[in-house]
């Protein structure tokens, strides 16, 4: 008979120590709206602390993502969370949108500088808008009671002068009032703890939330970390070599992957996780469920 050492952590281990949010995005089509519900809906059983929307580069999105978080806020018990960017507005049109999350019931904004619409492009300020993130949190601040989300940078962004400038950034924003920050995604639990050192370094004591991408294409995801200057390892390049047409491998691969990535996060002290679910479900219940969280609404019945 093996001998298992009670000291060692296992998954299913972090039942009830363990939080999590998901992000979705504004669906184009009809059938991207059925996976984003049916995705929704899969998922809130686990009791998020909070899902939140994404705006698209430039605004793109701005009528889609209102709608799709209003339609959370009004028909689901969860608590939507809209991103919103100042890119291309000026202070008075983030103003109102502002207050119709607010008379939407929507208590909570991810508050992003946000990307140029053209890719590549540089960020330019609205002549009559916010220069920043900062500057943004500082607006809605003024404006409503949001609880205010934040993005940091474990790799930095890749637009800052230096690593020390995106700390600085990071403390701006957070000084400004928001209430949290949340991730760009990373793969190696290392990345996040070093990242964190530098962060308490500087005086920094707001929750850190770690961004959780799992890979459901693994090429894709390497076009997305490029941009976004994130370091890819190479043991993924060998673990999904070979699958690229097997896709339910591929999720089986990628969900023990960010599994074991919360499981290290959680040995160090790391208590709330983000998923970045791409509209998708699957893999992201495969992943809380390997962590131990279990459908509150089962057991709402069963204690009922």
């Amino acid at each position: 008979m093996t001998n298992i050492d009670p000291a060692v952590p296992h998954f299913a281990d972090l039942g009830g120590d363990a939080r999590v949010s998901f992000e979705f995005f504004p669906p184009k089509t009809e059938k991207m709206e059925a996976q984003l519900w049916s995705a929704i809906e899969t998922l809130t059983p686990l009791g998020p602390q909070f899902v939140s929307v994404t705006y698209g580069a430039g605004g793109s999105t701005r009528e889609r993502t209102h709608n799709t978080v209003a339609r959370i806020a009004r028909e689901t018990p969860l608590a939507a969370a809209a991103h919103l960017t100042c890119v291309a507005a000026s202070k008075a049109e983030i103003d109102d949108i502002a207050d119709a999350y607010w008379e939407a019931g929507v208590r909570h904004i991810v508050a992003l500088r946000g990307d140029p619409p053209e890719a590549g492009g540089r960020f330019e300020p609205h002549p009559d808008g916010y220069r920043g993130a900062a500057e943004l949190v500082e607006g809605l601040r003024k404006r409503h009671d949001f609880e205010i989300s934040v993005s940091a940078y474990p790799e930095v962004h890749p637009e800052a002068a230096s690593a020390q400038g995106d700390l600085d950034n990071l403390k701006r924003k957070l000084d400004a009032g928001a209430t949290r920050a949340i991730t760009q995604f990373f793969f190696e639990p290392a990345t996040y703890f070093r990242f964190m050192d530098k962060v308490r370094g500087q005086g920094i004591d707001a929750d850190i939330v770690p961004g959780i991408m799992p890979v459901s294409n693994f090429a894709a995801v390497q076009r997305m970390s490029a941009m976004c200057n994130t370091d890819v390892p190479q043991w993924m390049a060998r673990l999904f070599d070979g699958l690229d047409d097997l896709p339910a491998a591929r999720q089986l691969v990628s969900s023990t992957i960010a599994a074991e990535l919360c499981r290290k996060l959680h040995e160090g002290g790391v208590r709330d996780f983000h998923f970045y679910t791409l509209n998708r479900a699957e893999m992201s219940y495969a992943i809380c469920h390997l962590l131990g969280l279990r459908s509150k609404v089962k057991a709402e019945a069963v204690d009922a």
